[in-house]
């Protein structure tokens, strides 16, 4: 067993950084301070291959409870995936295949290990329990809960009061959700304020089954690029932590102002005091794009180095501020060699269709050169060698 830290200055940062709630606090701060090893547990909804820094959120303050000692324990929801988290849904969510799931899962843990040791790390699928307890354990799990309770949930008055249904699978989720709890003993539960509803679930199914209940910890929300919604892909706002250096480095430069504190603290390593000093360095009056390049080479240096940290900062000031080429460009082999330029950029993924790309070339977003070009019609010849730049940030180098 990993010795235990009970240095509180380390357990109230713990408890406080990034934090929403935490209930019951002083509960669980002196099971903190008391030497035992704590079972942390964090469900994860194999609903997507991928990790962003919204999810990093939650695995950094599990790698928090991971240094001072405390178990952390990862239940993949592979059987509850099947059914899907209603949390903040407006209507029934389709229900993922057992092929889905497991690709969904292929990479996810290799991208956790980015941020935990799993090694030390418990993994548990929760099917391995549901599937073969069968209906009766089901009925009894289901004496746990009430249905007023279920409904009062903010997203099912919601949908109730819009006329759509909610299906009893849905109403179960939660339970199923809470039962993992019961089957690891969980001492703890971390999510997204998000999943309060389903936290508090977890200590009421713990209690029916006459065990000690959870403490919770809830986390902030991390918004995505455009500032306003929760970081998701389905909304595009996201910033993946696999995504190449440059890529990751150009994302995280697009966040608004406002947000810079609040990615400070909940994505980097750095102090409270530090965090102090750059928010001062704000308000008296320092560029702030100059801050969120120093937060920029912090976040992307977690994930890929310092030295591809360094290498982006440098590439991203080349492109955007010097209005140079990138140092690498990727090359295109062109189908033919005279064609316009709708035709290219539908073909090399720089537009998203052709009507995409006759947006972008009538609004002069495309240059061949540096030679801006507007004529949708007109049939370019290529020799080879010629650089294609969309917007400030895409382009190609197109070969025969």
């Amino acid at each position: 067993m990993s010795k235990i830290i009970t240095d509180e200055k380390k357990i109230d940062e713990l408890l406080s950084r990034g934090v929403e709630e935490v209930i019951e606090k002083e509960h669980l701060k002196n099971a903190l301070l008391s030497g035992k090893q704590l079972r942390v547990k964090f469900g994860i909804d194999p609903t997507a291959p991928y990790v962003h820094l919204g999810h990093a959120v939650p695995l950094r303050k599990l790698k928090q409870f991971q240094d001072l000692g405390h178990k952390v324990i990862l239940i993949i929801g592979d059987f509850t995936a099947k059914i899907g988290d209603p949390t903040g849904r407006s209507e029934e969510r389709k229900p993922l295949s057992d092929k889905e799931i497991k690709n969904n899962l292929k990479n996810y843990l290799k991208q956790a290990g980015k941020i935990l040791d799993l090694k030390k790390t418990e993994v548990f699928y929760n099917s391995k329990w549901f599937a073969k307890e069968g209906m009766k354990e089901i009925i009894m799990l289901s004496a746990a809960g009430s249905i007023q309770q279920v409904l009062r949930r903010a997203d099912f008055k919601k949908r109730l009061n819009e006329g759509n249904d909610i299906t009893l699978t849905e109403v179960l989720y939660t339970l199923f959700q809470a039962y993992d709890s019961v089957k690891i003993k969980a001492d703890v539960e971390i999510g997204g304020t998000d999943q309060l509803f389903n936290l508090l679930m977890g200590r009421r199914v713990q209690r029916h089954y006459g065990m000690n209940e959870q403490d919770i910890l809830t986390m902030h929300l991390l918004e995505g690029t455009d500032g306003v919604k929760k970081m998701s892909k389905s909304v595009g706002n996201y910033i993946g932590l696999t995504e190449k250096p440059l890529e990751m480095f150009e994302k995280i430069m697009l966040i608004p102002d406002s947000l810079i504190e609040k990615y400070f603290l909940l994505c980097t390593d750095a102090s409270q005091e530090d965090i102090q000093k750059i928010s001062e360095r704000l308000k008296n009056g320092e560029n702030p794009r100059d801050v969120k390049l120093e937060l920029t080479e912090r976040i992307t240096a977690l994930y890929h180095g310092d030295k591809k940290a360094k290498e982006a900062r440098d590439e991203f000031i080349k492109i955007f501020s010097k209005k140079e080429k990138p140092t690498e460009i990727e090359e295109y082999k062109l189908s033919k060699i005279e064609l316009s330029l709708i035709e290219l950029l539908a073909e090399s993924g720089l537009a998203k269709s052709k009507s995409d790309a006759k947006r972008l070339v009538e609004q002069g977003g495309v240059s061949v050169d540096d030679a801006v070009h507007k004529d949708i019609k007109k049939i370019l010849s290529f020799k080879g060698g010629e650089i294609i730049k969309v917007g400030k940030r895409r382009f190609i180098k197109v070969i025969l």
